[in-house]
């Protein structure tokens, strides 16, 4: 998911291998003070003032990123200056919303998207569509789709999209000619007989595994495979959809299917215990161990700068083979940027966020510098961008109209989670019944949204 600068960690994927971590905040979010009676938007932006500008990321390159950005708009509006402070964690940010005062955040910047409803729905964020509205800008036509989605809950945009993630497949070119195949599969037949045919046993074990399918795979996870189905995970009364929306069924099973084909569960799971970390250069894709790896865009720099042995290939990832007619689509996520409700200069906080995510240049130059997906449809296709012909794969994703994301909830990503536990259990073997499986889940996802209502 965003700041995931190949350079270090990426940021916004430690949110998606720690989505129970991500949730934990929610405590602090459900006590999140929702305003001030003398905080709002009546200030002058005119005027000379300072904004404290709260953001996570942490990396050297990162950091020099978000200080050239935010220079850019010092330049730009002289009267205003930005006191910058990085490595801030929603735990950190959501004190300080709590707590207010003049050191807490007039602008803030989280990789956790799936937070967003837990902001809009406590008023931790203010709702910008008024500014939006003021400055003349609509936000569906200046965001993809998806970015456009994740950023708002219940008709309320307390959030922007400040770069993005887009998920697409990446596959071993050497490998494939090896096996004699001669392109990226398109649906999920296809890669299921590549995968078969890139998987080289070896006694036990695997010389060559041609895909984990394993959910504890990397970034496997349910969320980011199943966005291929575009299943719809709540109603119009709010309930979820996991137990009718067939695309869940579809998708467990094929997981499920793959799993077993490709050697069982248990023999998947010793393999995947001995291969090298997913952020460092023995990654097994880096080695060759994996032919086909679901990641995001930031992981085609950390591969090259592995130095693999083979060549690389990038690609959308298969979709359903009736959606055929929808290749090009993924998973999409991102980090966003808000002002909360705390903030007595909200009106020059705006003028931040604006720059930050609707200004073509400084999102292209903010793009170029951390190697995050842009997240305007200009900048997508502005010829400012700097980036490898590869690059380009998750720019059309990004840009993918059909393209996916996760819908915000008033409990964050705990649903999310629920449903990841399930799959645990279904691909272990722990829970064979899907049908009475996903009905639970679902019934799990409705309480979970009532209590936290």
């Amino acid at each position: 998911m965003p700041g995931k600068s190949w350079k270090a960690i990426p940021s916004v994927s430690r949110k998606a291998a720690t989505a129970l971590a991500a949730s934990a905040s929610l405590a602090l979010l459900a006590t999140a003070c929702t305003g001030q009676s003398d905080a709002g938007a009546t200030d002058d932006a005119s005027a000379e003032t300072t904004l404290n500008f709260w953001h996570a990321w942490s990396a050297p390159g990162e950091v020099a990123a978000v200080k050239a950005l935010v220079a850019g708009f010092e330049k730009a509006h002289p009267n205003i200056h930005v006191n910058v402070v990085g490595n801030m964690t929603d735990d950190k940010i959501n004190q300080a919303l709590r707590a207010g005062g003049d050191k807490a955040p007039d602008v803030i910047s989280s990789f956790t998207t799936n937070n967003v409803g837990k902001f809009c729905s406590s008023g931790a964020l203010v709702d910008l569509n008024p500014f939006f509205e003021k400055a003349g800008i609509d936000p569906e036509k200046t965001f993809p789709k998806a970015m456009n989605e994740y950023t708002q809950y219940e008709g309320n945009r307390c959030a922007v999209p400040l770069l993005g993630d887009a998920y697409g497949l990446y596959y071993n070119k050497t490998a494939f000619k090896k096996a004699g195949i001669t392109s990226p599969p398109r649906t999920w037949s296809e890669f299921e007989a590549d995968a078969k045919k890139l998987t080289i046993t070896q006694g036990d074990s695997y010389k060559q595994l041609g895909f984990m399918p394993n959910y504890h795979g990397w970034e496997s996870t349910t969320e980011h495979l199943f966005a291929q189905w575009s299943p719809k995970y709540f109603g119009s009364d709010g309930k979820s959809m996991v137990a009718e929306d067939p695309g869940f069924a579809a998708a467990f099973t094929f997981q499920k299917k793959l799993v077993d084909e490709l050697g069982g569960y248990k023999k998947l799971e010793k393999y995947r215990s001995g291969l090298g970390d997913e952020w460092g250069p023995k990654h097994p894709f880096h080695t060759g161990q994996v032919a086909m790896q679901l990641d995001g865009e930031w992981r085609l720099g950390m591969a090259l700068e592995a130095k693999p042995d083979f060549e690389i290939g990038v690609a959308p990832l298969p979709v359903p083979d009736d959606q055929a007619d929808q290749y090009g689509k993924g998973y999409i996520t991102g980090t966003i940027a808000g002002v909360p409700a705390t903030s007595k200069k909200q009106n020059a906080a705006w003028e931040l966020v604006k720059y930050m995510t609707t200004d073509t240049d400084a999102v292209v130059g903010f793009s170029n510098a951390i190697h995050n997906v842009p997240s305007t449809l200009k900048a997508l296709k502005s010829p400012k961008l700097k980036y490898d012909p590869r690059f380009k794969t998750f720019l059309d994703i990004a840009a993918n109209p059909d393209s996916q994301t996760s819908p915000a909830s008033v409990n964050g990503g705990v649903y999310l989670v629920t449903i990841e536990k399930f799959g645990y259990d279904y691909e272990s073997g722990k829970v064979s019944d899907l049908k009475a499986g996903l009905k639970k889940t679902a019934e799990q996802i409705d309480t979970d949204i009532a209590q936290a209502k």
